[in-house]
């Protein structure tokens, strides 16, 4: 909205600073009615040596935009009112205008963002445990999208390690000629599992393992077939969670890819003297940066997680020339990506500056459980998509009997749920598993915006023979209209700030304060009434509600359901 520059523009000469620079100091007050912008003098006082509360209602007498209707200074801030019919103007005539865009910028024009994201494990369940990486990555390779970056969408499949041969072992020794595609992952897990809990009291297995694991890194025959089987398996049932999360990447290259392309990094780091021995292995030391060594190479020669993300640092690099490379991972690994990021720079590379840990909080169950795949504790996230796609049927079964294609509506709204539930949160709070939290269909949920979407889409079919109407803006000089109007001017700067911050949540919260606005607005106002350019423009509202809503739960990963 150009009120701010409005505003600024008549202030600037005023506090001695850059209208742009004055721009990015406005507010928008909690309390509408404090006002409509907020302007703190803080800033203002060293320079102009002058009390902030002085400075404030000195700004307050001197003449304003004409957009200005009101102006008070209030304990060191300057509070501005606009005129809200020209606001209202603004706004609705920037979403018509916009459409599906509108709150889309170019800010990544030619540039490009590589989001490594969800990597899951072969082998191993996709469970509860990668939600947070999946939707997250997701909404942000989306958003980066939005805001006109090209989004590499990288799944880094965990598919390298002494587990994979812990699994042939274990499939030697107990398989018993297992169909490995019939049994499918479940399989899988029990045989992981069973070799965990035997190895326990014999640790010779463990050996076994690294011996099959010795025999998959030399690429013996027997033993490529039986990983190659295992990793297609896997791959093809994960698929299908993907296809209901309506998510695909742009890269499956997993830890494997890498093989070949760690040796150019540890050649440099030895040219550049970087590595050191440490009890036989090579590390490069960290302690001057207040963090343990970054361990490169094993004592027995072996590549560690360290050296295959330098590599794949490396080859993003080379492939995509990014801007950005993102690496949705939980904060548990804030260290390793500190220090592999250090390295990456002590090696004189300046895009280390691009690298980035977006770290999120830890999943565990609500009854004080940890997720855990050797022992075989674990929430399937199939299983939670499928409980909420059901019990979303059971609700439209009560309250939306007769709507068509209730089966496609259950699916949305019941996944949909699930995914809004990890993203309405800061992404690195902690969260406790629970069904029905998930499952909940009340409150700043998934299918309460959904649901105000679907609201906003019936009234608008109802008022096709207002829509060419010249609107009255004057109608939309009440409380709960200009409510849904802020909401609708925040939304622009809000995926601005997700998108700087790397916080999907922002987006969420914008939608829920939206639909909110919106709900309190229908039932406290006639939209449809005789006075056919009053009704116009509370239409032309609904209408812009419509819009942000559906864009908002679509760069969030959320379907939007045309009817519920």
């Amino acid at each position: 909205m150009p009120f701010r520059s409005m505003i600024a523009d008549k202030i600037a000469p005023l506090v001695g600073m850059e209208a742009n620079a004055v721009v990015s100091l406005m507010e928008i007050p909690p309390d509408p009615a404090m006002g409509d912008y907020a302007l703190p003098c803080f800033a203002f006082a060293k320079t102009m040596r002058k009390n902030p509360m002085m400075i404030a209602q000195s700004i307050a007498e001197a003449p304003q935009a004409d957009c200005v209707t009101g102006v008070e200074a209030v304990k060191g801030y300057v509070n501005f009112t606009v005129d809200k019919q020209l606001y209202a103007k603004t706004v609705l005539n920037a979403v018509q205008a916009q459409g599906d865009k509108y709150g889309a910028e170019d800010v990544g024009h030619g540039r490009t963002v590589c989001i490594d994201y969800s990597s899951i494990n072969i082998a191993k369940p996709f469970h509860i445990g990668h939600l947070s990486s999946t939707a997250i990555g997701h909404a942000l390779y989306n958003l980066y999208n939005f805001m006109g970056y090209r989004s590499v969408g990288i799944n880094h499949l965990g598919d390298w390690g002494t587990q994979f041969g812990k699994l042939l072992a274990a499939y030697e020794l107990w398989g018993n000629g297992m169909d490995i595609e019939q049994a499918g992952v479940e399989g899988m897990l029990k045989l992981y599992v069973k070799f965990h809990a035997e190895a326990e009291a014999d640790d010779s297995l463990n050996d076994l393992g690294r011996q099959w694991f010795r025999r998959i890194e030399d690429n013996d025959p027997e033993a490529m077939d039986l990983f190659v089987r295992f990793k297609d398996t896997t791959i093809k049932e994960v698929m299908h969670v993907y296809d209901m999360l309506g998510i695909t990447f742009d890269s499956y290259a997993g830890e494997s890819f890498y093989n070949d392309k760690m040796e150019p990094v540890i050649e440099e780091l030895r040219e550049k003297g970087l590595l050191t021995e440490s009890n036989g292995a090579q590390v490069v030391d960290l302690e001057p940066y207040g963090m343990p060594p970054c361990l490169v190479l094993k004592s027995d020669g072996a590549t560690l997680y360290a050296t295959r993300d330098m590599a794949a640092a490396f080859y993003r690099k080379h492939t995509y020339d990014f801007a950005k490379c993102l690496y949705v991972v939980a904060y548990q690994q804030n260290l390793h990506f500190r220090q592999w990021f250090k390295t990456v720079e002590l090696m004189g590379h300046d895009w280390a500056a691009d690298l980035e840990h977006v770290a999120f909080g830890m999943v565990s169950l609500a009854d004080g459980g940890t997720l855990s795949t050797r022992k075989g504790n674990v929430v399937r996230l199939e299983d939670v998509l499928l409980s909420a796609v059901e019990r979303a049927r059971m609700i439209l079964d009560e309250k939306s009997p007769n709507i068509e294609n209730k089966d496609e509506v259950a699916r949305k709204v019941g996944i949909g749920a699930v995914v809004f539930g990890v993203l309405y949160n800061a992404r690195i709070k902690d969260i406790a598993f629970s069904y029905d939290r998930v499952l909940s269909f009340e409150g700043e949920t998934a299918p309460y915006v959904q649901y105000t979407y679907a609201r906003t889409n019936s009234l608008l079919q109802k008022a096709a023979d207002v829509m060419n109407e010249t609107p009255d803006f004057s109608a939309l000089e009440n409380e709960f209209a200009f409510a849904v109007l802020r909401s609708i001017a925040r939304f622009p700067e809000t995926l601005k700030a997700a998108m700087e911050k790397n916080e999907p949540y922002l987006i969420a919260r914008n939608v829920v304060e939206l639909a909110q606005a919106y709900n309190r607005f229908y039932y406290e106002v006639r939209i449809l009434d005789d006075d056919k350019a009053a009704s116009a423009a509370r239409v032309g509202l609904s209408a812009a509600a419509n819009t942000v809503l559906h864009t908002g739960l679509t760069l969030l990963g959320v379907a939007a359901p045309e009817r519920m």
